[in-house]
């Protein structure tokens, strides 16, 4: 039962969108079910990469630590995401850390499983590459949008990502229910907590959203659409 479950989940995934029905329930039986408590550690930077995680339920959040012990927030995740990012292809260890942000549900995939799999089945290994080929392309373009722009343009940025990755919509509002700082915000752009803070408080101003301890809510999504089109 709970290998059809994985192999329905694998169905959305994109990386695995052009397996067909056998390659998937192959893949679901090297699959193992974790759940992790809110705040939980699902591994650390720099341990060996054992499994690649997709998550199920819940959201997860991934950072680096510095020598001062500060977090760099790397990214944070949502149902459907694999992690780490660097997948089953190279035999580095595991390049940050991974915690999830509220009860998690996850399908680990081991590694070393996953690659005797690809040499007993080398078409699920072609239609695989030729997925990420795609997605490698994508985030190249990608990260030459993001390329120069200034802080209130990378913040409008983030903020629609966030709406469609993250988002609920009641009443032409979108709540963005997530427990991130502000700090966490800048890490994730790679500006300051001030800076966010200035920003945000003008969005406001703007009457565009309004922020608490525990969400962001969009008072305005076509207006955070359009200041994200201006110019600089």
């Amino acid at each position: 039962m709970e290998s059809g479950m994985l192999a329905a989940f694998f169905r959305g995934i994109a990386l695995f969108q052009d397996l067909n029905e056998q390659e998937l329930a192959e893949l679901a039986d090297l699959a193992i079910p974790r759940h992790f408590a809110r705040k939980s550690v699902i591994f650390t930077e720099g341990s060996e990469k054992e499994s690649v995680f997709f998550i199920r339920e819940g959201m997860v959040k991934t950072y680096k630590t510095d020598e001062n012990g500060n977090e760099q927030i790397v990214s944070f995740l949502k149902p459907g995401d694999m992690f780490p990012h660097a997948g089953f292809f190279n035999p580095h260890p595991y390049p940050a850390t991974a915690e999830a942000i509220t009860d998690a549900h996850l399908a680990a995939i081991p590694v070393r499983k996953f690659e005797l799999l690809l040499m007993r089945s080398p078409s699920i290994a072609v239609k695989i590459m030729r997925v990420m080929g795609d997605k490698i392309l994508e985030l190249q373009q990608r990260l030459q949008e993001i390329a120069g722009q200034d802080v209130r343009r990378r913040l409008l940025s983030f903020l629609l990502q966030l709406a469609e990755r993250h988002g609920e919509r009641e009443n032409g509002r979108i709540a963005i229910k997530l427990p991130m700082t502000n700090q966490e915000i800048a890490s994730v752009l790679g500006t300051t907590r001030e800076s966010i803070n200035r920003q945000l408080n003008q969005l406001a101003r703007e009457n565009i959203l309004e922020t608490d301890r525990n969400q962001i809510v969009i008072l305005d999504p076509e207006a955070l659409k359009t200041s994200a089109r201006e110019p600089e």
